[in-house]
């Protein structure tokens, strides 16, 4: 909805935060609705970028949350929003470009979406009625955000470590695995293809590799690639 939107801006610039991107939004954009709810934090709606998929949404992040229930089907970490931002704030400061995903507030994030993320943040609401509106969980992450970011604890540090592979060069990794392993006829039977490669991706996503590793892992499979050509 539009109205989510705009009130996810407006709460996004009462901490400081203006960089939105927006998939596919239902009700098309510009958004009248959107810029009416956003008040004083329009300026914020007309810098969003739009894009058409979570992928590219996601394409230039170091590490990706995903603001989402947790999931049975896809293990990854679950994390507080506190200690989500906390972290947020850590890579930041080592030089990495992180991300959080809200989804849409009737259905939230699909699995596919959570599969490209690298952590869960998810909310300890109350059980007997978990529902949150997307607006105001955007609110509670920016405010626990601006709270890490006045912290003593996370002052500003070199990277002991390679900085880590951005999410585009590692959905490019699971890409070309995804290929070669369906040329050699690895997703069978044809009807759980879909439900394996969520789950490759959803691995990828877990795994804290560099850009070197990135790389090393494309040469193996190129190498054995050329390997098998050359033995048949």
């Amino acid at each position: 909805m539009g109205e989510n939107i705009g009130a996810a801006a407006r709460a996004m610039w009462n901490f400081g935060l203006d960089r939105m991107m927006i998939v596919a939004p239902r009700d098309g954009w510009p958004n009248s609705r959107a810029v009416a709810m956003a008040s004083g934090a329009g300026r914020l709606l007309d810098e969003a970028r739009l894009v058409g998929s979570t992928a590219e949404a996601v394409s230039g992040a170091a590490f990706v949350y995903a603001t989402t229930a947790r999931s049975r089907e896809l293990k990854k970490d679950v994390l507080t929003p506190q200690v989500a931002m906390e972290d947020a704030v850590a890579r930041i400061a080592q030089g990495q470009d992180v991300a959080v995903l809200f989804g849409p507030e009737r259905a939230g994030l699909r699995n596919d979406d959570v599969a490209r993320a690298n952590a869960i943040v998810s909310v300890p609401v109350n059980p007997e009625f978990p529902s949150l509106n997307l607006a105001q969980c955007v609110l509670l992450t920016a405010y626990e955000w601006r709270r890490a970011m006045g912290s003593d604890s996370h002052q500003e540090r070199e990277p002991a470590e390679p900085l880590p592979a951005s999410h585009a060069e590692v959905q490019h990794l699971a890409s070309h695995y995804e290929d070669r392993l369906q040329e050699a006829g690895f997703f069978f039977p044809p009807e759980k293809a879909a439900g394996m490669k969520q789950t490759l991706r959803n691995l990828w996503s877990r795994m804290p590799l560099t850009s070197a590793d990135v790389q090393v892992l494309h040469g193996i499979l190129r190498q054995m690639v050329r390997w098998k050509e050359r033995d048949d």
